[in-house]
């Protein structure tokens, strides 16, 4: 199957988590008038345990990309904001009677950053270049918060025309 990445937008991206951006005017003006806060941008979701925050350091990829497995946390959500500039490839789909169906693949800008809902499958964290440097926020607790599916058929991601 091929699918072409498209740009992450918050419309586009709602059924499978929050993008996390500056878009529009701050919430509020704080710091003496010198920074914007733009307030609670992320649903973030837990079963159970405690909201957790790591650093992941992964190898960057380039398109096109084949994807043959898909994960799900399903029982806390997770954010994924890059410490750097450069775009990441984000990959997801809608459940499908308990397994992936069919996939989606969105490109970030710089300044984005995204949260899964809870149970959304998706992608391995997958920059497109380096550094590969990312704090992850999701949920630290007992049990297993880890379901991975591996696909029949892999997916080939294609850059969109527009992409670099």
């Amino acid at each position: 199957m091929k699918i072409t990445a498209q740009p992450l937008t918050a419309q586009a991206f709602a059924p499978f988590g929050d993008v996390l951006d500056c878009a529009g005017a701050p919430d509020k003006i704080i710091n003496a008038g010198l920074c914007g806060r733009y307030h609670d941008r992320a649903a973030l979701d837990f079963a159970d345990g405690q909201a957790g925050l790591s650093l992941f350091d992964a190898a960057p990829r380039s398109l096109p990309y084949t994807c043959d497995l898909l994960e799900r946390h399903p029982d806390g959500s997770q954010a994924f904001v890059p410490m750097h500039q450069n775009p990441f490839l984000v990959i997801v789909a809608p459940d499908d009677g308990g397994k992936p169906g069919t996939p989606l693949a969105f490109i970030t800008q710089p300044g984005q950053a995204i949260n899964l809902h809870r149970g959304t499958w998706h992608g391995v964290l997958t920059p497109l270049a380096a550094p590969g440097l990312f704090a992850v926020i999701d949920r630290i607790g007992p049990g297993q918060n880890l379901q991975e599916h591996i696909l029949e058929t892999p997916v080939t991601v294609h850059a969109p025309l527009s992409f670099e």
